[in-house]
């Protein structure tokens, strides 16, 4: 049982967002239907199940795709990877209006599976909410019941990221260091505790 949680641990200290990667190493369509398939395991209220993805490892639709993203509003001066740096696939996540009309946190459930999933698999990943979801849905030509929720840029990781423990007072934005190492501040576990009832 502990080493389970040790090795749960570590994967979750390890999944941190990744903005650059190694764009030149595919990622096969086998990998992201596995990567879905794990999403597809998780819970989802009332068992609906509403949500449905896109998967993209073609190239032009990459480029079209990385074109209606923004990434990394913390570092303003920073315009996105590079092109040997871009994801080298995808997956949009999306909701099916005619299954529920409300998704809750189904998504963000499914979108963390699938992000440790890409870890454990020795992928990196980054969710990305700040998404052009009106050009997208005209490109794809999606059905109006579909919502785009969220997409995944995945490939191998290029970057270095930390964790570093905030200090009472510190700013909770990330940062990059001169030798391009990516620095995440997290809050100690003792701010997060509003109140206890424990014994």
């Amino acid at each position: 049982m502990q080493l389970k949680y040790e090795l749960f641990k570590n994967l979750v200290r390890e999944s941190r967002t990744i903005r650059r990667f190694q764009a030149q190493k595919p990622i096969s369509r086998d990998v992201l239907l596995e990567l879905v398939g794990l999403a597809r395991l998780t819970p989802s209220a009332g068992n609906l199940q509403p949500l449905k993805y896109i998967l993209v490892n073609d190239p032009e639709v990459k480029a079209e795709l990385f074109a209606q993203v923004k990434w990394a509003r913390d570092l303003p001066d920073w315009g996105g990877p590079a092109i040997s740096e871009r994801p080298a696939a995808y997956i949009v996540i999306l909701a099916d209006n005619e299954i529920r009309d409300a998704f809750g946190c189904d998504h963000g459930i499914a979108a963390q599976t699938i992000m440790l999933g890409a870890r454990a698999m020795g992928l990196g990943c980054c969710m990305l909410g700040s998404v052009n979801r009106p050009y997208l849905q005209q490109l794809w030509n999606l059905e109006k019941r579909y919502d785009i929720l969220l997409v995944l840029a995945l490939g191998e990781p290029a970057e270095t990221v930390v964790i570093e423990e905030m200090r009472s007072g510190e700013s909770t934005k990330y940062w990059r260091s001169e030798d391009e190492v990516h620095h995440v501040p997290k809050r100690p576990v003792s701010e997060l505790i509003l109140k206890e009832y424990t014994i």
